[in-house]
């Protein structure tokens, strides 16, 4: 009954976003019959997968055209979704760190193919030497998550390298280059890179350098007790539909592969950052926005910090995130300075999101 009553309440509100123009709708830098569709679009993927509540933002020839939020970001409270709000990243925190990665690369201070132990001494080497290079790309053979109670840990860490002691001390997977193979732990050895290479810890590395430059004033560092305004509470569903709070989980193991909160505004400063080369050069993008491959040729579909693609003719770059309380996709096609955030606080929709994004974005070139 419950939870009957709480989705009434979101189509309600969907409903209500939908009919009664928003002050972000009104001020909108797209054309009304775009807008029409794209907003058809959001509602028709938020009915067929039952999220709550979603926020969007949209880039157009490198500007933030359009934001908006739809739903409930508090199904408990009735606190309607707006651009404001705030969602943990997920994965999209890797791009961040890849920035900065590529920053210090840029700056002679970190090598891309040096043993990462010379920056990160913290990180025991191992059978096999490991590079930044490798660590970018998912290919330096570091696990993954080794169970769920891993991945839904909730001890606090106080560092980055304090956040390796969950992982650090494993050998690797294979040996480094010969496979593709998605890691979150790779990410947090490469924070500790930056933090050697710098002299710097990585959440003030980044504060400084990466979200100052782009303009991001709402991203902040996930910290469970911290009082955040704006916040989306989380949730997940049961295979027989029924809507269920998200598990308590601390993400300060792992802020460089995914423990930041942004909003979709500032996520889509991110975007024209990078696209515009405002955080790092054009011939450093076109390294980061290649595909890196495999020993033996083999194309794995993520450069340094982004999935790349093809679609239509057009590179398309680009990353997910799933987390406790979220599912969030940032989607950009760097030749038309165009990009599409979306933040839910559904867990397990990623595919959705990618294709919302994907058709949004089809609307938008139209």
């Amino acid at each position: 009954m419950r939870y009957r009553i709480a989705r009434a309440v979101w189509l309600i509100a969907v409903l209500t976003v939908l009919v009664v123009p928003t002050r972000a709708q009104q001020t909108s830098g797209l054309p009304a019959d775009k807008l029409d569709k794209i907003e058809k679009a959001i509602s028709a993927q938020m009915s067929r997968l039952g999220i709550p509540g979603l926020s969007v933002a949209v880039v157009v020839d490198h500007k933030l055209r359009w934001s908006n939020g739809y739903g409930l970001a508090d199904v408990e409270n009735y606190v309607p979704a707006k651009a404001t709000t705030a969602y943990r990243l997920g994965s999209i925190s890797k791009p961040i760190t890849a920035a900065a990665v590529m920053q210090l690369v840029e700056r002679g201070k970190l090598d891309l193919d040096a043993p990462i132990q010379k920056y990160c001494p913290a990180f025991p080497a191992k059978q096999w030497p490991v590079t930044a290079r490798l660590l970018l790309g998912h290919l330096a053979g570091v696990r993954h998550y080794k169970n769920d109670a891993e991945y839904g840990s909730t001890r606090h860490y106080k560092s980055v390298v304090e956040g390796l002691e969950m992982f650090k001390d494993d050998p690797l997977l294979f040996e480094p280059g010969t496979k593709y193979s998605y890691t979150t732990h790779g990410f947090a050895v490469l924070g500790c890179a930056v933090e050697g290479a710098s002299g710097m810890s990585f959440p003030d590395y980044v504060q400084e350098n990466v979200f100052k430059p782009a303009g991001m004033d709402r991203i902040r560092v996930d910290n469970v007790t911290d009082i955040i305004p704006n916040l989306a509470q989380g949730y997940w569903k049961t295979k027989g539909g029924e809507l269920r709070n998200s598990e308590l989980a601390d993400t300060s193991y792992k802020i460089p592969g995914g423990g930041f909160i942004s909003t979709v505004e500032d996520l889509a400063k991110f975007a024209i950052a990078m696209q515009a080369g405002v955080l790092v050069k054009k011939e450093t993008l076109d390294q980061m926005w290649t595909s890196q491959k495999t020993r033996d040729g083999k194309a794995t579909g993520y450069g340094m910090g982004w999935g790349v693609h093809e679609r239509n003719g057009m590179k398309e770059v680009e990353h997910g995130g799933a987390q406790q309380r979220v599912s969030t996709y940032l989607y950009t096609i760097p030749e038309k300075g165009l990009a599409v955030v979306l933040m839910t606080n559904l867990e397990g929709i990623g595919s959705g999101l990618a294709s919302l994004s994907k058709q949004i974005a089809d609307i938008l070139v139209q």
